[in-house]
């Protein structure tokens, strides 16, 4: 019998090996390690008490990793592993972490070509946004010879090293995960590389680039594109790119990213 309760107390290994087996035939399947996963669902926000698992026995076969930010919630995976998938499982997770968020919107974003996914959230009362791309680039194109110095401000580590960012250069609000609030809550460190013209905010560990800003009287300049570069030389891997709204397409594609997946950012409200 299928037991569905909150995921307090439940290992973040234990949460792992059900998220890759959960996303293991999905368009980019899975295979986190359990240092990977942690920091992420910790940098958005995880809340093991409000999050829901579904438990065979003793295993868990699905889970809503939920997030809580003030009054919002955010859906930081919704998975079932694949033996035990169309028992609605799925539903009755979502209607559980519906039914106990302490909170007046609920967010998430499904893959587009999740069709099934989409459905059930949709009859579940969330309503699409906006659509996001998803990318990589494994090596920026050349600059177009600026003379940005990228290293000129380094930023540490300490908790407030967030204060530099200048949020009215942002054309775009960040989706969930690449807020600042996200990034103060991250375990791992990440450099903010740029200057007075613009900025890029990289992870090391693993080369996410969850902000990228140039100041609006200094576009059409390349900046971008050194901004990337730099990122790039600085983390030594390929970049990733999560969640850019589609009218970031043609700059993307000119710098040699690579299209990974569009997804919909959907919203229920009480």
């Amino acid at each position: 019998m299928i037991e569905i309760r909150s995921l307090e107390g439940v290992s973040f290994e234990r949460m792992t090996a059900a998220f890759n087996d959960a996303f293991s035939d999905y368009d980019i399947p899975a295979n986190y390690t359990v240092e990977y996963l942690t920091n992420l669902v910790v940098r958005r926000g995880y809340r093991p008490d409000l999050a829901v698992g579904a438990f065979d026995d003793d295993r868990l076969v699905g889970f809503v990793f939920n997030c809580l930010d003030g009054d919002e919630a955010y859906n930081s995976g919704t998975g079932v592993v694949i033996s035990h998938r169309r028992r609605g499982i799925g539903r009755q997770l979502m209607q559980r972490s519906i039914e106990t968020l302490p909170a007046n919107r609920y967010i998430l974003e499904v893959i587009d070509s999740n069709h099934r996914a989409e459905a059930l959230y949709r009859q579940l009362g969330f309503v699409e946004m906006r659509r996001l791309q998803s990318w990589k680039l494994a090596t920026p194109h050349p600059p177009l010879g600026g003379d940005l110095s990228p290293r000129e401000r380094s930023v540490g580590t300490e908790r407030d090293r967030v204060r530099g960012i200048d949020e009215s250069w942002w054309d775009q609000r960040p989706s969930w995960q690449n807020t600042l609030a996200s990034l103060r809550r991250a375990r791992e460190p990440y450099e903010i590389l740029g200057d007075d013209r613009g900025y890029i905010v990289v992870f090391p560990s693993n080369g996410d680039v969850p902000l990228l800003a140039v100041r609006s009287d200094q576009r059409r300049k390349g900046i971008g594109r050194e901004l990337l570069a730099a990122a790039s030389h600085c983390v030594g891997k390929p970049l990733r790119i999560m969640n850019a709204e589609d009218r970031f397409e043609r700059f993307l594609e000119r710098c040699g990213a690579t299209k990974l997946v569009r997804q919909i950012e959907m919203m229920k409200t009480r």
